[in-house]
């Protein structure tokens, strides 16, 4: 009698589990299925060939195919092959994502085909409808950049990691690092006409804390973007050769995507960088020789030649290294 009943409590388990997957799968591509719906009756193309979802019993494993989305409001588009959205059946708000080796990102200017051996990222989101972001991890191997106006680019690795952060609302922990990454042979030649440095980059590393107005959630895909209201740039170091270049600060940015505050540059080797600034047209060519000798003065302060270590400071629209003014700030608005 006792085993009769253990079966049948199996048996039962068991068809309750069968059909809560089934249940799960079919709101999984219903969901998908619907929202690329309501983005093509928003005027966006969403176009898709197929969703799907596998993995009984504890996956729930869906692959879209043929998908290609552009965004009315920005003119890019994206096209792939499939992409591959992978969850665990009792965990569905934790996914894997992951491309296709070969994709196609688009703008009203150019047309650029991305490829890779591996391109695949991490997702979670708090409990809720809205799915808003909670933290992600994505990792990129081997990924190349080719464009219809005849540049290319590639990095060899790459690693971006997002977290909320403890105790703020809708601010992220944003961290990125990529090593060996390959401009192209066009920015190369640009930004070193005499082939001095090697061709890749050693390494570009960014970590930082970043405020929104809004949360990132499916809400900010499909209506406005959340703007950033402030940044923390705890470290970035970018390293080319024997050029390396420091940078730490903060900045305050307002609705118009303006920032005022103070970034502290330290740069190794900076006449080669005002080399290349001057060869690439950020610096005109008629001040700098006269910014080359405030440089020098600024570099002299530190005590060492060779090294500038000097704020650069963001205040009513403008911005300045040192006491030297470098004109109109950047704006940090996304579209």
């Amino acid at each position: 009698m006792s085993m009769r009943w253990l079966l049948g409590v199996i048996l039962t388990v068991a068809t309750l589990w069968s059909g809560y997957w089934f249940i799960a799968s079919n709101a999984v591509e219903m969901g998908l299925s619907g929202w690329l719906d309501t983005r093509q009756s928003d005027g966006w193309v969403a176009e898709y060939s197929d969703v799907a979802t596998r993995g009984f019993p504890n996956r729930l494993d869906t692959t879209i195919t043929n998908i290609e989305l552009a965004d009315p409001g920005t003119g890019v588009a994206w096209k792939a092959p499939f992409f591959k959205i992978f969850a665990l059946s009792y965990k569905p708000n934790h996914i894997i994502a992951i491309w296709p080796h070969a994709q196609t990102l688009a703008s009203p200017y150019e047309k650029i085909s991305v490829t890779s051996e591996d391109m695949r990222g991490s997702v979670v989101f708090t409990p809720g409808t809205s799915l808003e972001l909670d933290r992600s991890n994505f990792d990129l191997q081997a990924v190349q950049l080719r464009s219809d106006l005849g540049w290319s680019a590639a990095v060899e690795k790459g690693k971006f990691f997002t977290r909320q952060t403890v105790g703020k609302t809708d601010t992220h922990d944003i961290w990125f690092e990529a090593t060996n990454l390959t401009p192209s042979a066009n920015v190369k030649n640009t930004l070193d006409p005499a082939s001095l440095l090697p061709v890749e980059f050693e390494t570009l590393r960014i970590d930082s804390t970043v405020a929104f107005t809004a949360p990132w959630d499916r809400f900010a895909l499909e209506k406005n973007r959340p703007q950033i209201s402030a940044l923390h740039l705890k470290d970035l170091q970018a390293t080319w050769g024997n050029l390396d270049l420091r940078a730490a600060g903060k900045l305050n940015v307002n609705s118009a995507g303006i920032p005022t505050g103070k970034i502290t540059i330290k740069a190794t080797n900076w006449r080669n960088m005002l080399r290349i600034a001057v060869d690439t047209g950020v610096v005109p060519q008629n001040i700098s020789k006269t910014l080359e000798s405030a440089l020098e003065f600024l570099a002299g302060i530190s005590g060492h030649p060779d090294t500038l270590d000097a704020p650069l400071t963001f205040k009513n629209g403008k911005v300045s290294f040192g006491p030297i003014p470098l004109g109109k700030a950047p704006s940090f608005a996304i579209r």
